[in-house]
């Protein structure tokens, strides 16, 4: 198991503690085929919900693992009605629409499996009436609205070398004046560097590259091997290609992660942050990568650029020279549907070339 579902499957197995039975029964029966991250989200979910069933007057329970299927089995559309309103309009923490739309899908889910799935012992659904099967969850992130949000806001052609370049070179410049700053980057920029070069020139998702460790690369032919998304069979890593660029900036790093950032024997993650105080280095955070790029980003001129727009770079970048099929394995998309953003990304260009005239 990978680090970070290694850390929400524990997280998990404590969350679902505090939920009704039903829901522990409907967590281990999804187990199999959806990550602990995923199942995570779905409990915490639950436990708004149930919360808000109870603040209504709903429940009569005093916990959330208290709520019974009876309470569930006699709510009216107007109470969902009602949950949905909360979800948009509280005061702290408002939902945006996917997000409400993401968990009302979490509720469909469940009662969907109790009361068409899970049976009590003379094999009867456990939930008799399903409130949820009667609302419709509309498809709001449609591949072309993503598009139009992303244009603008990722490295195009040559910005993705000169993206590179900074980090190596340019911010040094910008933040000369700045002797903390200065230090850490001298300190850091081979690092930095090669995580950028190697998103850049992979579409890895940030969480692959927090998982890597020093085994799953192989510089000579340039691939990797990492637990991809949706991929629940622990046993297996997925191959993955990189361009020449980030075999270079990997190379860089490599030769001196053991000496600058003093890896233990026992460490095997490839990208190590090395703390103050600390005499060891280990195995970079997710937030870490993140807050990184954002600073480079903002002295690049690129606020808006984040690690996720970075793999959104490469991948607008990589099907203007392939279909989307393979667009689709490199990325490990689960469907073309998802892939479809980089075919509206590049619109503009493919305008561009139609109206080129041949010679």
């Amino acid at each position: 198991m990978n680090v970070q579902k290694e850390h929400d499957r524990i997280k998990l197995d404590d969350k679902v503690l505090g939920m009704p039975w039903f829901v522990q029964q409907f967590i281990d029966y999804k187990l199999p085929d959806l990550s602990p991250s995923t199942l995570l989200e779905y409990v915490r979910d639950y436990d708004t919900f149930f919360n808000w069933l109870r603040g209504e007057g709903l429940s009569a329970a005093d916990k959330n693992n208290e709520v019974t299927l009876k309470e569930l089995e006699v709510l009216r559309m107007e109470n969902v009605v009602s949950y949905r309103i909360f979800l948009t309009t509280k005061r702290e923490g408002t939902n945006s629409r996917i997000t409400v739309s993401r968990k009302l899908s979490s509720l469909r889910s469940l009662f969907h499996y109790l009361s068409q799935i899970a049976e009590d012992e003379e094999f009867y659904p456990l939930l008799k009436r399903n409130i949820m099967a009667k609302i419709e969850i509309k498809r709001i992130h449609k591949p072309k609205d993503t598009a139009a949000k992303l244009k603008g806001k990722i490295l195009e052609e040559e910005e993705l070398l000169e993206f590179i370049g900074y980090i190596l070179e340019g911010y040094a410049k910008d933040v000369e004046k700045n002797k903390q700053a200065l230090y850490a980057h001298g300190l850091n920029k081979e690092r930095d560097a090669s995580i950028t070069s190697l998103i850049l020139n992979s579409g890895l998702r940030v969480s692959e590259v927090v998982n890597l460790n020093v085994d799953d690369i192989d510089t000579n032919n340039k691939m990797l091997y990492v637990y991809r998304k949706g991929n629940n069979d622990e046993t297996f890593k997925t191959p993955v290609y990189f361009r020449e660029q980030a075999k270079d900036d990997l190379s860089a790093y490599m030769n001196l992660r053991q000496s600058r950032y003093k890896a233990p024997k026992k460490e095997k993650a490839l990208f190590l942050a090395l703390a103050n105080g600390q005499t060891e280095g280990s195995r970079m955070t997710k937030r870490a990568i993140q807050a990184m790029i954002i600073k480079y980003a903002k002295r690049f001129g690129k606020p808006y650029l984040t690690v996720h727009k970075l793999r959104h770079s490469f991948a607008t970048d990589y099907y203007l020279q392939n279909d989307i099929y393979k667009t689709k394995e490199q990325l490990g998309h689960a469907s073309t549907e998802t892939t479809e953003v980089y075919a509206h990304l590049t619109d503009k260009t493919m305008s561009e070339a139609i109206e080129r005239r041949t010679e």
